[in-house]
């Protein structure tokens, strides 16, 4: 048995990252009292100054400790960790950011953040943190109070990258800044606004540089890129006063490697992880500024012999074997992403969520009646696997049966058809895997790639992943919110870089389309090929084939790159030296026999003779009617689908299959 084609199909390892056991709490109570703690020290030492109760070095003492405070609702707020809701986060973000600096604002200065955890302790600009970290000694107490002037010099930089909104935020914050301290020194008044917050604004600036930068990085070689657990260290000893006093951030270990999980956590986590740790030579010192190996830390804490438990790592559960079947399966929401596409939940019944578990990559086809017209249409899963949840990305198509249905009339409690999860678009995953990936992806092939990024983060955790993601403009950018989610999650292991065709302000590199040339700069910049383990390619045909073709020609491995059409090519159908045929078809688990006319496709025949073979594109772009080959040899026109390795086993795809010996017996159960 054989399957040819006329056309061409498109690790090392490390120990794993231990998994927390914490996750963002639908509201972080902790952070909300010390928010509203730190308010009403604030209101009081403001109140004490203006009446003249208590001397000025205790309110500005107590002014500049509530600013200090208010720096881990900031950071906590940054790292998306003070609720499950995002709106939540930006607001709590952008009161503390007014104390702790209001010449930046909160999304700008999540940004820099984000920046500092990717680039740790790169000394080439791209850690704005490294301006306190690796500084000479003697620099330190004149740099400790100006840590936001290198945060304000790193935004100006990278202008160009930042929104227009965020941009004009920090513009606006910063001019009315200036103004109140102009408005203060003209009126006479600038030694009480001083008192008030400037003074204490600056020591809270100081404390800030020494605890949460110098302390845990200085003098550490090694960034984050290059060994997560000694870019910067945790901090033991007189833990009773020192974890209090430091918020938890002498466990800024914890931090480093994992981003989202709140402060108040972060002994837990190292507690319940810390021999895994350990075994990785994790970065230890204590509080007068020894330097500890792990066995000396063992010593001591003269705690030898102690395990710590290392909890798995969630793994998505395997999808159900067999052919695929539709399922009546009711709608949970529909949410608009953009203002031309909308986020369809499903509320899958328990009896089925083991037919509907899937792998990252995969696709659902939709089947509904319509008022009689009768629609099924593909649509890739844009979920993580290990989630639990089933939910796909519907672009408007003008004229679009389905996508107009969605956009205008699907609703919360409807009931739409669905087949079980079928497609091949993503790659096996291994807990232990340190590997790259990048993804090249346009306008609604964000789906199957946000499936992709998300499931594997959450599994290989010591793997790194760029998205590459055109669109028109910021306004049309699916996802976008989420997008910056998990870039504040997987701080040092992810990669966003948005490409737009419309949008004059971007940056000119990055404006344009992804295509050959855009591709060609990147592979001999950022994205060389040779650190590259596996390529995802996804939108429309003819970027995908263009960007194929580019990769394979500069010689990666064909397995290595892996494509997803939105549709495939519509050939005509032509019958010129093709023969009928006898084809024996196997679908759950029965056998059928059909005869195969010249021209047909051996899916064509299985639909003719009443069997419900699954199918969607037609078009050899999303693999849901692969079957395998059990005898006689057959020839697919085209193929978008299948990796070379897999049309090696055998595998065809039906729609474009066409028989070359008088019989054939395909498999769709396999």
């Amino acid at each position: 048995m054989s399957a040819t084609t006329q056309q061409p199909a498109f690790a090392a390892s490390r120990l794993a990252l231990p998994d927390p056991g914490e996750q963002v709490p639908t509201i972080s109570w902790p952070v909300v009292g010390i928010f509203f703690g730190a308010l009403a020290v604030f209101a009081f030492s403001t109140w004490a100054a203006l009446a003249d109760v208590l001397p000025v070095p205790v309110t500005v003492l107590l002014s500049a400790t509530a600013i200090f405070v208010l720096f881990t609702v900031l950071h906590d707020a940054a790292h998306y960790s003070v609720s499950t809701h995002r709106w939540v986060n930006v607001a709590f973000g952008r009161v503390a950011m007014l104390f702790v600096s209001p010449l930046i604002s909160f999304k700008s200065f999540a940004f820099i953040h984000i920046e500092h955890h990717r680039n740790t302790n790169d000394d080439d600009g791209s850690d704005p943190d490294h301006f306190v970290s690796g500084a000479p000694t003697w620099q330190l107490p004149f740099r400790f109070p100006v840590m936001d002037v290198p945060y304000l010099t790193f935004l100006v930089r990278n202008v160009r990258r930042r929104p227009r909104a965020e941009v004009a935020e920090t513009v606006f914050l910063m001019a009315v800044t200036v103004s109140v301290v102009v408005v203060c020194a003209l009126t006479g008044h600038l030694w009480t606004f001083a008192v008030l917050y400037l003074i204490p604004e600056r020591v809270a600036m100081f404390v800030l540089a020494w605890w949460f930068d110098w302390l845990p990085h200085h003098d550490l070689e090694d960034t984050q890129q290059e060994n997560r657990y000694r870019a910067t260290r945790n901090r033991v000893g007189s833990e009773w006063i020192l974890t209090p006093l430091l918020l938890s951030q002498n466990y800024h270990l914890v931090h480093h490697l994992h981003p989202s999980i709140p402060f108040h956590r972060y002994v837990a986590t190292w507690r319940r992880n810390e021999e895994a740790y350990l075994e990785r030579d994790a970065a230890i010192g204590t509080v007068f500024g020894q330097q500890l190996d792990p066995d000396e830390y063992r010593d001591w804490k003269q705690l030898n012999g102690r395990l710590a438990r290392i909890l798995p790592v969630r793994m998505p559960r395997r999808p159900a074997a067999g052919a695929a079947e539709f399922h009546p399966v009711p709608v949970a929401s529909v949410d608009r992403l953009t203002d031309d596409s909308v986020l369809i939940r499903f509320d899958v019944p328990e009896g089925l969520r083991e037919e509907f578990s899937f792998e990252a990559g995969q696709h659902v086809t939709v089947r509904t009646d319509l008022g009689g017209q009768g629609v099924r249409r593909n649509y890739s899963l844009c979920t993580s696997a290990t989630s639990g949840e089933l939910a796909i990305a519907v672009k408007h198509i003008p004229g679009g049966a389905f996508s107009t249905f969605a956009m205008e009339q699907l609703r919360t409690g409807d009931t739409l058809d669905l087949l079980t999860p079928t497609g091949s678009f993503g790659t096996p995953l291994d807990p232990l895997a340190a590997k790259s990936y990048v993804a090249l992806v346009a306008g609604s092939g964000i789906t199957p790639a946000l499936s992709i990024l998300q499931t594997t983060l959450a599994v290989e955790t010591e793997s790194r992943f760029t998205l590459v993601y055109g669109n028109r403009d910021a306004d049309s950018t699916m996802f976008r919110e989420e997008l910056d989610d998990l870039e504040a999650q997987y701080a040092d292991r992810l990669r966003i870089i948005q490409v737009r065709s419309r949008d004059p302000r971007h940056p000119a590199h990055l404006r344009g389309r992804i295509d050959r040339s855009k591709l060609e700069q990147w592979l001999d910049t950022d994205l060389a090929m040779s650190a590259v383990d596996e390529w995802f390619l996804c939108g429309p045909v003819a970027m995908v084939t263009d960007l194929h073709d580019v990769l394979i020609e500069r010689g990666t491995e064909p397995d290595r790159v892996h494509v997803e059409l939105f549709h495939g090519y519509q050939r005509p159908k032509v019958a010129d030296g093709l023969t009928p045929a006898t084809v024996a078809v196997t679908l759950r688990a029965r056998q059928h026999e059909v005869a195969l006319a010249a021209g047909d496709t051996i899916l064509e025949s299985a639909l003719q003779a009443g069997l419900d073979a699954p199918y969607a594109c037609l078009g050899g772009a999303c693999g849901t009617c692969k079957a395998k080959v059990l005898l006689g040899s057959v020839a697919m026109e085209q193929n978008f689908a299948l990796s070379p390795s897999v049309v090696e086993a055998g595998y065809v795809l039906t729609c474009q299959a066409h028989p070359t010996t008088p019989s054939v017996a395909v498999d769709y159960d396999v």
